[in-house]
């Protein structure tokens, strides 16, 4: 019988995190391994941001933090969702985490009791499911299709609502596939959430600034619905800070109360240095607004040539991404062909046949030296995810590797 608990012997491990080790391991063992497979920019942070790090260095900002975070940045939040969202947070309606994943397992310990409903679209990402299990709460998922963009509509939602549904999981952009929600298509999910006061709304919006259709677009942004929704965002994605570790959440004060608890049990107050640094991006400056710009237009140039790159290759059917930095082709067609026998993959694995999303992956790590990450993790096993927060050069090199894999299979 194991020591362990069953808490963590039942969850699984973030397939992401799984297949960016694995891929570490054989670059060690002298693979030439392109890894395709974490959500995360390879631009440096910007030099404006870095600066205020230093300052706060120099300034001694090294004491314990207030558990929500400084008083002068969810000041600076607190306008920054005013300027960017239209949404109207106080200071003390916001939580300042240690990453946007600490902000969402929070608000999911405040809001669930065991056997709840959370509704969870999917593909979602990987870690909404265990945040959910981890809770104790039962999730509902919506499965969605290419056909309509991987999107949820109102009346599916509306379909799954019952008396014991406590939360939603929502995000736009999405990760992992890069679609987005128009205004017209979240008036149509607020005006569900009226009908069902009791049902509340996490909102992912950490892709907000890798958004290539417009303005962004927040849920929250309807009065008769913004108290039923918690806003989650945080500076990793958009802003090159994935390493200072800092997300937030806007909520009602009950809510951000109860996330405020937690968080004096679990971590205390977050980074002190990063911290200060957010300050500095929360007020986005002239130059701050070019970085970012310039940062989402190569996504945009990197997300072209992967679409073009993609119909080049069999089996792969992909739609055009609104935002984030991924691709999640259906590879369904594929499934049941067969790897070389004399391949890596045959040879590691004792199999040839490729079943399912898992064995695809696998199959093109070992044997196209590319890592990506599984459609299943993100709940749909008749696709595979891309990022492509990599160079022109290792992209065109990964999607060459790719078509030349696929190719092999018979």
């Amino acid at each position: 019988m194991s020591i362990l608990s069953n808490r963590v012997l039942t969850m699984a491990e973030s397939e992401t995190l799984a297949m960016t080790r694995i891929a570490r391991e054989l670059r060690d063992s002298g693979k030439d391994v392109i890894s395709l497979s974490i959500g995360e920019p390879d631009f440096d942070t910007p030099e404006e941001i870095k600066e205020a790090g230093k300052v706060a260095i120099d300034e001694n900002w090294s004491h314990y933090s207030p558990v929500p975070g400084y008083p002068d940045l969810r000041r600076a939040i607190s306008q920054k969702f005013k300027r960017d969202n239209g949404l109207d947070y106080a200071p003390e309606q916001i939580v300042v985490s240690t990453g946007a994943k600490q902000s969402i397992y929070q608000v999911v310990q405040a809001l669930v009791n065991p056997g709840d409903e959370v509704i969870v679209p999917t593909p979602y990402w990987v870690s909404y499911k265990e945040i959910v299990h981890l809770a104790d709460g039962k999730n509902v998922f919506i499965p969605t299709t290419l056909e309509n963009n991987f999107k949820v509509t109102a009346d599916q939602l509306r379909a799954h609502i019952t008396p014991k549904t406590k939360l939603i999981m929502f995000s736009s952009p999405s990760n992992p596939t890069g679609m987005l929600y128009s205004r017209e298509e979240l008036r149509a999910i607020a005006d569900v959430l009226v009908e069902h006061p009791h049902v509340h709304v996490m909102a992912d919006e950490i892709y907000e600034h890798i958004n290539f259709m417009g303005k962004h677009e927040s849920l929250a942004q309807f009065p008769e619905i913004k108290d039923q929704v918690i806003t989650v965002n945080g500076v990793a994605k958009g802003y090159a800070m994935t390493g200072w570790r800092i997300g937030f959440i806007g909520a009602t004060k009950e809510i951000a109360s109860a996330c405020q608890k937690l968080q004096g049990q679990i971590t205390s107050g977050t980074n002190s240095i990063a911290q200060r640094a957010t300050i500095t991006a929360m007020e986005l400056s002239e130059n701050l607004q070019k970085d970012i710009a310039a940062m989402r237009e190569t996504f945009r140039e990197r997300r072209d040539l992967v679409f073009k790159l993609l119909q080049e290759i069999p089996g792969f059917e992909t739609r055009l991404p609104e935002g984030a930095f991924y691709f999640f082709p259906v590879v369904k067609s594929l499934y049941g062909k067969h790897a070389p026998k004399d391949s890596l993959y045959a040879k590691t694995y004792n199999k040839t046949v490729i079943e399912n999303s898992t064995d695809m992956c696998m199959y093109l790590l070992y044997d196209a030296n590319v890592a990506l990450v599984q459609g299943v993790a993100f709940g749909d096993d008749n696709c595979i995810r891309l990022s492509y927060a990599a160079n022109e050069t290792q992209l065109i090199e990964a999607c060459r590797r790719i078509k030349e894999g696929i190719e092999k299979l018979s």
